[in-house]
């Protein structure tokens, strides 16, 4: 073997041990990621397997369609399902607030700030979804499922166009795929 051929196989297999490591582990990494230990007190440890940390949240200003005595909690909780249902963030509605910067010396949001317009398309949605589960989805017999961000938006701000399957001659359905034929026993 040339000594380049060597030297090219060498670096490729350091490499490759560079990305190897990091996906043995990614497991462990992952599940570290989704539930952080809790933390304890400057100088304390907290003790092994201790359930995470009890985080509040202040109470909610300038609600307008949200029941004006939910609590900060129960607000968190809505946001972050509608976060899921439109594949956003927080800052798709919410305006940044560059005056109030936090720990990590980023800028926090004004939640109760009504600058953008997202935030009042998401309160009219909001209402429109409302009136759909009350006015016509409660009338439907055994409907059990109510509409949510999600029935349109299925993880995308936008809600992508439907388009239906292409349907065979004169808009009859397409034929059923005929039956395997039976095998003699």
């Amino acid at each position: 073997m040339n000594r380049s051929f060597r030297f090219a196989v060498v670096r490729l297999a350091v490499a490759a041990a560079f990305v190897a490591i990091p996906l043995a582990l990614a497991p462990g990494a992952v599940f570290a990621a989704q539930a952080p230990a809790a933390q304890a007190p400057a100088g304390q440890t907290a003790p092994a397997g201790a359930p995470p940390e009890h985080r509040s949240f202040p109470a909610p200003t300038n609600l307008q369609v949200l029941p004006k005595d939910m609590t900060g909690e129960q607000v968190h909780a809505i946001m972050e399902q509608w976060e899921g249902q439109l594949g956003s963030g927080c800052r798709a509605c919410h305006a940044v607030d560059k005056t109030n910067v936090g720990p990590n010396g980023r800028p926090r949001l004004n939640f109760a700030d009504d600058s953008k317009e997202e935030k009042q398309t998401a309160r009219l949605m909001y209402k429109m979804t409302e009136k759909i589960n009350t006015d016509y989805v409660s009338m439907v017999p055994n409907s059990g499922q109510s509409v949510t961000c999600g029935t349109c938006h299925r993880g995308h701000l936008g809600p992508e166009e439907y388009i239906p399957p292409k349907r065979e001659e004169h808009g009859a359905p397409p034929a059923a795929p005929a039956a395997p034929p039976a095998q003699g026993r």
